[in-house]
């Protein structure tokens, strides 16, 4: 299979489009290329298909998000985005009727009274730190409108049932011919006694008023997998709204937010953390505890270590998303902490300390080595 080509590229539009120079550059392609304009010309009618796929995607906030940070795999079967396109000519239609005044081949008003797909549920949920990184698993409750039990879909009271529109004949639309630019155009437009549905209800169902839907509170189980981040989307198919006329339930698109941690920063599978030592532990080394994600490590910190010294502890970062047996790393940054408050003693001797290094009696002048190794010198300074 051909690879799809960029949706902006396919515009001709810039990342950064803003949604009104979206849409004129959708207008424009979209008058070259309809159908109606270019009778029997395949490779018009494929372009026509392209451009309006491109819009139906960008014209929408949390797609175009979604394509943005994911690109075509967004609305792949398991793509990074989490959900699949749905994509419906018969939506591009109504957006180039409302545009242009007629329908045409293609129209989205000779879909209204078949299957439509239910529209998809958008929900967020906030986890803890920890949770985004090891996984775990949520309930949650989400309010959607879904088929009405009473009358089982249908929109009629019980025991009655729909009609075929009479001013349609069930079609759904109505057709007229238009005199435009181009010459006469056969336009369509949907029916403005049914609306589209090809039906009318005189007697409506009590619960519903006539809709078929109903508003349902319906509880799932997620599984959220480790080394999700923040902002990410999981997609649970035909979770979502009910569809019309027998077409299928759209998804439920779940929305991560972690909650920020008082020691670690993660970025991407990265952890980082700052560890605070004494000024003595960094002149003259010794054992730290240093915590992880997974819990305590011991780091032994060398003799004369200096501020802002970087240690890496590998394989203890944040589980990679799609392979959880590699991991990131913990990034360290020591930071040194100077004693603000001294005691005569301890002042003397770092003057002491300081004269001696100025004046570099502790060295071999002629070997240019160091009689007196550091941690020696700053040995006995913060003993009472």
């Amino acid at each position: 299979m051909a690879e799809k080509r960029d949706y902006y590229e396919t515009l001709g539009v810039d990342r950064g489009v803003s949604d009104g120079e979206l849409k004129k550059a959708y207008r424009k392609m979209a008058m070259k290329y309809h159908p109606d304009q270019n009778p029997g010309d395949a490779a018009s009618e494929g372009k026509f298909k392209e451009v309006s796929e491109a819009y139906e995607v960008l014209s929408d906030g949390q797609k175009r998000s979604q394509y943005d940070q994911f690109g075509h795999s967004a609305f792949e079967q398991g793509g990074g985005g989490g959900y699949s396109q749905g994509f419906d000519m018969g939506d591009i239609g109504d957006i180039f009727g409302s545009m242009f005044g007629f329908g045409g081949s293609g129209g989205g008003a000779t879909r209204r009274n078949g299957p439509r797909r239910g529209a998809d549920v958008n929900v967020s949920i906030q986890l803890d730190f920890d949770e985004a990184i090891f996984g775990c698993v949520k309930e949650i409750s989400v309010p959607i409108m879904d088929q009405c039990d009473t009358c089982s879909g249908t929109g009629a009271k019980t025991g009655t049932h729909a009609e075929s529109c009479s001013k349609c004949s069930g079609s759904g639309q109505e057709r007229f011919v238009q005199q435009s630019m181009f010459g006469a155009v056969t336009s369509v437009r949907t029916c403005s006694a049914c609306r589209g549905t090809g039906k009318t209800i005189k007697d409506p169902c009590t619960t519903c008023r006539g809709t078929g839907k109903t508003r349902k509170t319906k509880k799932y189980e997620i599984n959220i997998p480790k080394g999700i981040d923040n902002g990410q989307t999981i997609r649970l198919a035909n979770k979502g709204e009910g569809g019309e006329n027998g077409g299928g339930y759209g998804d439920l698109l779940v929305t991560i937010y972690a909650k920020t941690h008082p020691v670690f920063t993660r970025k991407g599978v990265d952890i980082y953390c700052d560890v605070p030592i004494s000024f003595v532990q960094a002149a003259l080394g010794g054992d730290i505890i240093i915590k992880t994600i997974d819990g305590e490590e011991k780091y032994t910190i060398k003799p004369g270590t200096q501020p802002e010294t970087v240690v890496t502890f590998r394989g203890v970062g944040v589980p990679n998303l799609r392979n959880t047996k590699m991991r990131g790393n913990q990034i360290i940054t020591i930071k040194v902490q100077i004693p603000t408050e001294l005691t005569g003693k301890q002042k003397d001797l770092l003057n002491e300390f300081y004269e001696k290094e100025s004046s570099h009696e502790d060295f071999d002048m002629e070997t240019g080595e160091e009689k007196k190794s550091f941690s020696e010198k700053v040995k006995h300074l913060f003993k009472d």
